[in-house]
């Protein structure tokens, strides 16, 4: 299993977040392109609607976008989010990641986030990772890895 590589992001709650000030607890990092727009608002709520759950397993819930601390507050104020999000503004935890791609709407490319969750043991391992994300049934997944990864124990 690939080890999570070091990070250091501020959070929404003030805090800086790092690899190293999360070793010992398993966390989720789902990664989506911006705040307030359809799908990833979608998401959001479907990991706020879960997250007493979650919790109940030990495990902290991260949502990592490249949207600045200002933008990540309006979001969180709006849909009544329950947990931190990081603002990863210069891409570099997307970019080691992979998870920084060429994107392509209606015949224009640039460059965003791919839709990616990233479960994180309490070793720093990551546990089980999910690419090109679609929404639907996401969150469910997740939890249920987070259940099996807290098991295993």
């Amino acid at each position: 299993m690939a080890k999570m590589p070091a990070f250091s992001l501020p959070g929404s709650d003030g805090a800086t977040h790092s690899a190293k000030s999360l070793a010992g607890t398993p966390y989720i990092l789902y990664f989506y392109p911006r705040d307030m727009t359809p799908g990833c608002t979608t998401e959001s709520c479907d990991f706020r609607d879960h997250h007493a759950e979650i919790r109940k397993l030990g495990v902290a819930v991260f949502g990592v976008s490249t949207d600045s601390l200002a933008s990540h507050a309006k979001f969180i104020a709006k849909e009544k989010l329950n947990f931190v999000l990081l603002a990863d503004e210069d891409h570099a935890l997307a970019e080691k990641l992979a998870v920084w791609k060429e994107k392509n709407m209606y015949g224009k490319t640039s460059m965003g986030i791919e839709r990616s969750t990233f479960l994180v043991a309490a070793d720093g391992t990551i546990a089980q990772e999910w690419r090109k994300v679609k929404v639907d049934g996401h969150v469910a997944e997740v939890v249920a890895a987070a259940k099996a990864l807290v098991a295993k124990k």
